[in-house]
C-alpha cells in the first residue's frame, strides 16, 4: 500500500485525468494557503504542504507512474522525492491572484537564496460603480501605491557608473558553510550569508535616489476598462500593473474587485432587469397601455409602451424582450412587476359607482364613514 494516497489527499479518482487533478489541487490549494487562513495559519500550511506533494506526484506522468506501482517516489530519506520546478506552480498561483512569494518559503517556512530575476507581487483595489455603469461597461480610473524601477538606476539599485560586486564573506556562493564537531562526528552546517542575504553580491554605491533597491514608491492612475454586464464581486485582472519585479524580473499584476451601488428604479438578475409600475385597478380589469422606463446607456434612460392585458393580477410580471443587461452572446430581457395602487381619497361618484360594482359582483362592502361636514350637506339636500 503506498505510504501515503495522495489521490485521496487530492480527492480524486486513481483514473483521474491530469486536468482533473489540477482543477483539484487549484481549489485546494485556494481553500487552504495560509494567505486565506489568518486564524489558523499553522494547520492551514501543514494542509497545504500534504496537498502541495501530492500534485507534485501526480501532475508529473513517471512520478506518478512510479507512485502507482511503488506506493512511493524517490528512495528512503529523499524527503517528498521531487522538484517544484518540475510543476506549473507559479502559473497556478498568479491565477489564483495569492501574493505566494517563495514556493519553497511558503511550503517549508525556510528562506532560500533568490540571485536570479523574481517577479513582483500582485497588487488589490476595490472600484466601485454606479448601476448603469456595470451594466452597459464604463472606462475608469484607480489610483494605486505601487514600487516602479527606479529611473536614475534602471533597477539595478547602483549609482550609474557602477555595478555589483562579489560578497567578500561568501564568495559569491550566497551561502557559508561552518564545520561543527560532535561526539558522532563532525558535521557541516550551511546558512544562508548575512552579508549579501543569499544574493552572492553587494552594492558598495547604493543609487541615491532608491537607496539600493532599485525601485521607488509611485502613485499611479491606471486606466480601467469595464465590460458590459459586470456584476457585484467580480475581479478584473490586469497584466504587468502590480509592484515593479525584482532583478529584471516582471512586474505583477492589479486586481481590481468591483462593487456596485444599487439603482433606485431597476434591480438585476443575471442578465434580466427588473422594475415596478403602478396601474390602477381599472387598468388591471379593463387592460391599458402604460408607459414603462428602459435603460439605454449608462446616462440614457428612455420609456416604452407596455400593454397591460385586461384580467391582470397584482405582482403578475410582464416581459419586454430584449431590455436588459447586454453581454456578448445577447441581452436579457425586462420584467415590469404590476403594483396595483388603491386610491385613499374618492369623489361620491366615484364612491357610488364602485359600491354598484361591488353589489353586482354579489360582494359585501362596508362604506366608509361620512365626515361632520357631508352628514351636514346631506341634511340640506
Amino acid at each position: 500500500m503506498p505510504e501515503k494516497d495522495y489521490y485521496q489527499i487530492l480527492g480524486v479518482d486513481r483514473h483521474a485525468t491530469q486536468e482533473e487533478i489540477k482543477k483539484a489541487y487549484r481549489r485546494l490549494a485556494r481553500q487552504y494557503h495560509p494567505d486565506a487562513n489568518p486564524d489558523n495559519k499553522e494547520e492551514a500550511a501543514a494542509r497545504f504542504r500534504e496537498i502541495t506533494e501530492a500534485y507534485a506526484v501526480l501532475s508529473d506522468p513517471e512520478k506518478r507512474a512510479q507512485y502507482d506501482r511503488y506506493g512511493r517516489v524517490g528512495s528512503e530519506g529523499q524527503g517528498m522525492g521531487f522538484d517544484f520546478r518540475q510543476a506549473d506552480f507559479e502559473e497556478i498561483f498568479r491565477d489564483l491572484g495569492f501574493g505566494f512569494g517563495d514556493l519553497f518559503e511558503t511550503l517549508f517556512g525556510a528562506r532560500r537564496p533568490r540571485r536570479g530575476p523574481r517577479r513582483g507581487a500582485d497588487l488589490e483595489v476595490e472600484l466601485e460603480l454606479s448601476f448603469r455603469e456595470a451594466v452597459f461597461g464604463a472606462e475608469k480610473e484607480v489610483l494605486v501605491p505601487r514600487t516602479e524601477i527606479c529611473p536614475d538606476c534602471q533597477g539595478s539599485g547602483c549609482q550609474p557608473g557602477t555595478r555589483p560586486e562579489t560578497c567578500p564573506a561568501c564568495g559569491g556562493t550566497g551561502h557559508v558553510s561552518y564545520a561543527r564537531t560532535t561526539p558522532f562526528g563532525q558535521f557541516i552546517q550551511t546558512r544562508t550569508c548575512e552579508c549579501c542575504g543569499g544574493k552572492g553580491e553587494y552594492i558598495p554605491h547604493p543609487c541615491s535616489t532608491c537607496r539600493g533597491t532599485g525601485r521607488v514608491k509611485r502613485r499611479r492612475r491606471v486606466r480601467v476598462h469595464i465590460p458590459a454586464g459586470v456584476e457585484e464581486g467580480m475581479r478584473l485582472r490586469l497584466r504587468g500593473e502590480g509592484e515593479a519585479g525584482e532583478r529584471g524580473g516582471p512586474p505583477g499584476d492589479l486586481y481590481v474587485f468591483l462593487r456596485v451601488k444599487p439603482d433606485p428604479v431597476f434591480r438585476r438578475q443575471g442578465q434580466d432587469l427588473y422594475c415596478q409600475i403602478p396601474i390602477s385597478f381599472p387598468q388591471a380589469a379593463l387592460g391599458a397601455e402604460v408607459e414603462v422606463p428602459i435603460l439605454e446607456g449608462p446616462d440614457r434612460e428612455t420609456k416604452t409602451k407596455l400593454c397591460i392585458p385586461p384580467g391582470t393580477q397584482p405582482g403578475e410580471r410582464l416581459r419586454v424582450k430584449g431590455k436588459g443587461v447586454p453581454t456578448p452572446y445577447g441581452r436579457g430581457d425586462l420584467w415590469v412587476e404590476v403594483k396595483l395602487v388603491v386610491p385613499t381619497r374618492l369623489t361620491e361618484k366615484q364612491r357610488e359607482l364602485l359600491q354598484e360594482l361591488a353589489r353586482l359582483s354579489g360582494e359585501e362592502v362596508k362604506a366608509g364613514e361620512k365626515s361632520f361636514f357631508e352628514r351636514v350637506k346631506d341634511a340640506w339636500r
